[in-house]
């Protein structure tokens, strides 16, 4: 497939989650396309002004804007990012903030874990999306991407309600494509298998022996395999739209096969 030669030249981007693993790697990996203007979107001040100082030494001709939000914050998301989509119409939307969080039988979980995913995975994806989306169809085009998994594929054991919120995406995805295709908008979706960054210990509460035992005896793929992914399907042509990305470590089967030493 041919690339445009301007890439992401004179488009504004915004990325949730940019603070760390996927979402910094992709921050990174799109910058090398040359955006006009980057807003990076994490609950971490401190990180996001670390993010940003990278950027500027790196792609000094970037306009890059920072803003510490917590996507489940509805009225915050409303107001902030609705607010800047008004003074700069988002092109290209990465929807990557989500988590993982408890590893338990349906019976044991904890009901806070629960509401964290549900909030974060699906609430605040629809949050950001229909604080950007207005401004998209105003101008006539844009591109979503969202964040899924192989878990919005496949149900494992004591995955439950993560699954559950990654099959929300998947769905959203689809229903957004529909409602949007005759807007000019693009909506895609990378789903990634078994990436090694702090996926595992958010999911284990911080337990980081518990943690690394998960990627043990085998290459898992790294944030920025998958930012590679996402970087790949943001810069293709204005006519084509890569609907799905579905990349798995050369060692995984499926969720819970695994070929290890």
């Amino acid at each position: 497939m041919r690339r445009q030669e301007r890439g992401l030249e004179g488009k504004n981007v915004l990325i949730t989650g940019a603070t760390s693993g996927i979402g910094r790697a992709a921050t990174i990996a799109l910058s090398q396309a040359n955006p006009e203007r980057m807003l990076i979107v994490g609950r971490r001040e401190e990180r996001l002004q670390e993010l940003g100082s990278e950027l500027n030494r790196l792609y000094p001709q970037i306009k890059v804007d920072r803003l510490a939000l917590d996507v489940r914050d509805r009225v915050t998301v409303e107001k902030e990012i609705g607010d800047y989509c008004t003074r700069y119409p988002i092109d290209l939307l990465l929807n990557n903030a989500g988590l993982a969080a408890g590893n338990a039988p349906i019976d044991q979980c904890d009901t806070d874990d629960w509401e964290r995913m549900i909030d974060t995975n699906v609430k605040g994806l629809l949050y950001v999306t229909k604080a950007v989306v207005p401004a998209m169809i105003k101008q006539g085009k844009g591109h979503i991407i969202n964040i899924s998994s192989i878990a919005g594929r496949e149900v494992y054991p004591n995955g439950n309600v993560y699954c559950a919120t990654k099959h929300a995406v998947t769905a959203l995805t689809l229903g957004m494509r529909q409602d949007l295709v005759g807007k000019g908008i693009k909506v895609s979706q990378v789903s990634p298998g078994a990436v090694e960054t702090e996926f595992s210990i958010v999911r284990y509460h911080g337990d980081e022996e518990r943690a690394r035992k998960v990627y043990e005896g085998y290459t898992p793929l790294t944030a920025e395999d998958v930012a590679e992914c996402i970087l790949f399907m943001a810069t293709a042509p204005e006519h084509v739209n890569i609907a799905e990305i579905f990349v798995l470590p050369a060692a995984q089967g499926d969720t819970r096969i695994f070929t290890r030493d």
